[in-house]
């Protein structure tokens, strides 16, 4: 049985601060990780990817990659892409994209809407839910594999 874990988020500056916590914690040894980040429109999860990247280095403004699918970032010791595949038309297309390419297990991939890429792409190792609370969102973090396990002992600590 694989770890799950619930955190809260109440505006903005929180869901940034708990993707920097996040971000620590696929830091310590995460390299090669696929986190899925599921949710309705407009729940956070560019805003959290938004504090991921800052732990690595990242600063200004976190764009999300809705037209380009993949937004690739090099930082000093990691290699992280931002997918958003919301306006994907079939999950053939990201064959067209050079999906396998991106999973070499060199970088972290961050992959908002992962539904829509459903048997192209690899399996997570965490998935990230958001869902709305009257007031902020709630975050449920779900360990698919070991690694993902290790990742999520990390957020907790």
């Amino acid at each position: 049985m694989f770890l799950e874990y619930q955190l809260q988020a109440h505006g903005e500056d929180a869901m940034v601060a708990l993707g920097r916590q996040f971000g620590q914690a696929l830091g310590a040894g995460a390299q090669g990780a696929t986190v899925f980040l599921q949710g309705d429109l407009g729940m956070g999860k560019t805003t959290f990817t938004r504090g991921v990247m800052s732990h690595f280095g990242h600063r200004g403004a976190t764009k999300s990659p809705t037209y380009t699918l993949v937004e690739p970032y090099q930082f000093e010791q990691q290699k992280l892409n931002h997918f958003d595949l919301y306006r994907l038309g079939h999950p053939e297309e990201l064959e067209y994209l050079g999906i396998r390419d991106y999973f070499d297990g060199s970088s972290i991939n961050l992959i908002e809407w992962p539904d829509k890429g459903l048997g192209y792409l690899p399996h997570a190792d965490v998935v990230l839910t958001i869902h709305p609370l009257e007031r902020g969102r709630n975050l449920t973090f779900v360990a698919k594999t070991s690694m993902g396990d290790v990742i999520l002992q990390g957020v907790q600590q």
